[in-house]
């Protein structure tokens, strides 16, 4: 405890902090990379007006509050304040769009990555840079815009995710990890550079517009794991430290995007290596040795925080829909006046889907809260389907909405590990599927048919990934790579518990997943006549 006091006292901490889509969350580390502090502020994002998106005033309060609760929960276990940080990383959900003006004002509300109406933009882009651009990426964003006809593209002056616009905020400097940028725009993995090529196929697309800008200009700059990219200014420290303690010139890191984070707090940056991230949507995240044979739609190409080729699938959809049905537990719970503790009711539930059926009983679910690209829909509808021949039970309906977290990614990964024989060594699973021990682990196994690891510090999950980031840039040896810093500075002693597949979970999910194919025209059905 004396230690770690004097380690605050000094400055020898560093933060990382995460915007993820339900929680933001802030994390304090010492000069060992363990976690000593944290704090957190709850949010969820609206629909407004058919646009998926958080205010401005929610990100700041959001922010502020935890970092508020991280500085007050320093205080309780150590008795001092937190004045001063050697280093400082801001992360967050990846792409959406966000747009300024040159008085650095917001064009339009912020549109996160949830939102699926950009289709006819990611399509045409698609065909003219012969590269997967997802509907989620912020250039899809922008030409949707273009095509919209929208009035307030002529005025952009700056285009930027969250976590570059936090960082800009916070230090003046409009720059962007390598990991979050490939979000944005197709990344050149040996410039590690956005593809000028594609910049100027792209200038050339909308040069009949008129616009006064390129793209380019009005991008930020590519940024990789152990870059400078500036300070905490005072105007900074004042608006992430509302008690004013907190002093200014604290270095900053390169923001990234939550699947780079991802991948740093699960050892996960170096080739044939990868990782699932499952929890208000899911990505399997995995470091590839060469270029895919073919353009697939399901498949985003982003990059590890240093540069290296990823392959990502992205479902929107994960556990919403799910922890509503354990929401629906927990009210018929109370209903008999039973006090319900969520952790124990979430465990419960989770391991009583281990005795359903390999297959689920012949039960169907979509959790679609929202869109989903991988399966062709842009809306969701959650919709529970099943036959009269179906085994309904407590058991299969838990393992039905457990599988169903997973088909989409599924279905992507599919096309990864079958099609394009992606070589995997390791796979590591982090979020909140992963709570409740040797549950989500085991099912995802059944999914993808190989072994899943699960790391002990696996629940510190982004914003300890993006304090690792920190600590790189500020403790990196001349010429050492983020692969080799991770292996033996960060997780050199790190304990796995690695879950085999079960043949006949493998089988069961194999079942499954073709039922869910089939069933996507009962979900199109939904969204045409459920309005």
């Amino acid at each position: 405890m004396g230690d770690i006091t004097t380690t605050i006292k000094n400055g020898n901490t560093i933060l990382g902090i995460e915007f993820g889509s339900t929680r933001i969350k802030a994390v304090l580390i010492d000069e060992y990379h363990n976690p000593i502090a944290s704090g957190e502020h709850v949010w969820e994002n609206r629909l407004d007006h058919g646009i998926w998106t958080y205010s401005l005033e929610d990100i700041w309060k959001g922010l502020q509050e935890s970092y508020s609760n991280m500085a007050a929960d320093v205080e309780k276990k150590f008795g001092v304040k937190l004045i001063k940080i050697s280093a400082i990383g801001f992360s967050a959900m990846m792409h959406g769009y966000m747009a300024f003006n040159k008085e650095g004002e917001l064009l339009v509300p912020f549109r996160t990555w949830r939102n699926s109406i950009t289709g006819e933009a990611a399509k045409a882009l698609t065909e003219l840079f012969q590269y997967n651009i997802p509907e989620r990426w912020s250039i899809a964003h922008l030409y949707q815009a273009i095509l919209n006809g929208e009035k307030h593209v002529k005025d952009v002056d700056f285009f930027t995710t969250l976590a570059g616009y936090i960082h800009w905020q916070l230090t003046g400097e409009k720059v962007l990890g390598v990991g979050d940028a490939s979000g944005m725009f197709p990344i050149n993995t040996v410039t590690k550079d956005y593809d000028a090529d594609m910049i100027e196929k792209f200038d050339k697309l909308v040069a009949d517009k008129g616009y006064p800008w390129v793209l380019k200009e009005i991008m930020p700059k590519v940024l990789l794991a152990g870059d400078k990219a500036g300070t905490l200014t005072a105007k900074g420290a004042k608006l992430l430290d509302v008690s004013g303690n907190l002093e200014s010139g604290v270095p900053v890191c390169p923001p990234e995007g939550d699947a780079g984070t991802g991948m740093v707090a699960t050892n996960s940056v170096a080739v044939h290596t990868g990782n699932v991230s499952a929890g208000t949507s899911v990505f399997s995240m995995f470091v590839l040795e060469k270029e895919l044979k073919q353009v697939h739609p399901e498949i985003d190409l982003v990059t590890t925080p240093d540069g290296s080729l990823v392959g990502m699938v992205h479902a929107n959809n994960c556990t919403s829909d799910l922890n509503a049905w354990v929401g629906i537990f927990k009210e018929f719970a109370e209903s008999y006046g039973i006090k319900v503790d969520m952790n124990e009711l979430f465990g419960t539930l989770y391991r009583k889907a281990l005795d359903g059926d390999a297959d689920c009983g012949g039960l169907l679910s979509y959790g679609y809260l929202s869109g989903e690209n991988i399966t062709g829909l842009s809306e969701g509808r959650p919709i529970f389907v099943r036959s009269p021949e179906s085994n309904f039970n407590l058991a299969n309906l838990m393992r039905v909405h457990l599988f169903a977290a997973l088909g989409a990614l599924k279905i992507g990964m599919d096309i990864l590990l079958k099609e394009e024989n992606v070589k995997i060594d390791s796979i590591l699973g982090h979020g909140g599927l992963f709570k409740t021990k040797g549950v989500g682990q085991k099912i995802l196994a059944a999914a993808i048919n190989a072994p899943v690891s699960v790391m002990e510090t696996a629940g510190e999950g982004g914003p300890w990934g993006m304090a690792l980031l920190g600590s790189y840039m500020l403790h990196k040896a001349e010429g050492e790579t983020l692969e080799n810093f991770l292996a033996d500075k960060v997780f050199a002693e790190n304990q796995c518990v690695t879950e085999i597949p079960d043949l006949q979970d493998v089988k069961g999910f194999e079942t499954f997943i073709e039922r869910y194919k089939k069933g996507i025209a009962i979900e199109k059905a939904a969204l045409e006549n459920m309005r």
